[in-house]
């Protein structure tokens, strides 16, 4: 029940948290938000309205369950609410800027949140944002790929050149690596890496993909993310003859190549599996096969479906099951592009 106010202003209040432009949080999207901005207008949920709380020469927030709400203010949400903030702060959003959701990390939506309403950098059209401009130097903090220390690298990111570079000294003249924008994905990973600012660029490198772990010391990071992965963690696989024993490995879905490591942190994946489409030969099956003979130690099995061979693992618990089993289903209901098609061909032909 809410506290304080009177009976007409917490009907008023009701009223406009019923609207279904407000039962999404406006900054991540999770459902049933129970607090609000008194001076931006939105709705949102627990954990935004901390980073909220956090600018409070832009944003104060109020729970809509505990604290009182006056007229003027119920009067202020009325007139605004999440539809027509979001047309304003949200108005000229960059195809390539990745929105963040309530599953994503604090980091990654805090940047998110003083972007839209402390930067303002979405309200006017071709605004020049600050890690547009062609080029972004700067330090960052790489693990090493076979010592697992973490010592600072220069890197550069050249838009007009579509290259990731970095580099092992400050005035190294040749990079290290250089590899092209559009074989790269980044994507923010706190527990993984250990640090709140912790990311993980991947990349092909001779159609491998190879994974680099990086953080920055005070969380400035603007790289321009392109995809999370859509499921990580543990299951276990066997071989291909479905004999061996199972083992437990670390594995990422990145669309449609389902990788596998030893360790979360390994540089290169010691397989990757490709998922295709339904209409190809690809599906995803609860359970294992009859008669499969390794041996398991967890028991939720799963088996994906290819046309050359059956993949078989399993899963610690169930709920990790019918999760692994909504993110292969939601990747093979979707049609192959061109691209997709010469990957899997190249699957097929190192098989």
């Amino acid at each position: 029940m809410m506290a304080g106010g009177s009976e007409r202003s917490m009907k008023a209040l009701k009223e406009v948290w019923r609207r279904a432009e407000n039962s999404l949080c406006a900054d991540c999207g999770k459902p049933d938000p129970d607090w609000a901005s008194s001076t931006l207008g939105v709705f949102i949920c627990l954990s935004c309205s901390g980073i909220h709380r956090n600018i409070p020469s832009i944003s104060k927030v109020k729970s809509l369950k505990m604290d009182h709400w006056d007229d003027a203010q119920v009067q202020f949400l009325a007139k605004h609410g999440n539809a027509v903030t979001k047309a304003t702060y949200e108005a000229h959003i960059p195809i390539y800027y990745y929105q963040p959701t309530y599953n994503d990390c604090q980091v990654l939506r805090e940047q998110w949140i003083r972007a839209k309403y402390e930067r303002k950098e979405f309200t006017e059209p071709g605004k020049q944002l600050p890690y547009s401009d062609g080029v972004k130097e700067g330090i960052l903090w790489k693990r090493g790929r076979d010592n697992g220390q973490f010592l600072p690298r220069k890197f550069l990111l050249s838009e007009r050149e579509g290259c990731l570079k970095y580099f092992t000294k400050q005035d190294a003249k040749e990079p290290k690596i250089n590899v092209k924008i559009d074989v790269i994905n980044a994507t923010f990973q706190p527990v993984k890496i250990g640090n709140p600012n912790g990311l993980q660029i991947t990349y092909l490198k001779d159609n491998k993909t190879r994974n680099i772990f990086v953080y920055h010391e005070s969380g400035k990071i603007r790289n321009r993310l392109t995809r999370n992965f859509l499921k990580e963690g543990y299951m276990e696989k066997t071989g291909p003859k479905q004999r061996e024993a199972f083992k437990k490995r670390w594995f990422t879905l990145d669309h449609r190549r389902l990788m596998y490591f030893k360790d979360p942190l390994d540089a290169f994946a010691k397989g990757e599996v490709f998922v295709g489409s339904r209409e190809n030969g690809y599906s995803v099956q609860k359970g294992l096969p009859s008669g499969t003979q390794g041996n398991f130690s967890w028991h939720y099995g799963l088996t994906i479906v290819t046309p050359d061979r059956e993949y078989l693992f399993t899963c610690e618990t169930e709920t990790d099951q019918l999760d692994w089993i909504a993110a292969f289903t939601s990747v093979i209901n979707q049609a192959m592009t061109p691209q997709e098609y010469a990957i899997e061909a190249y699957f097929k032909f190192k098989s």
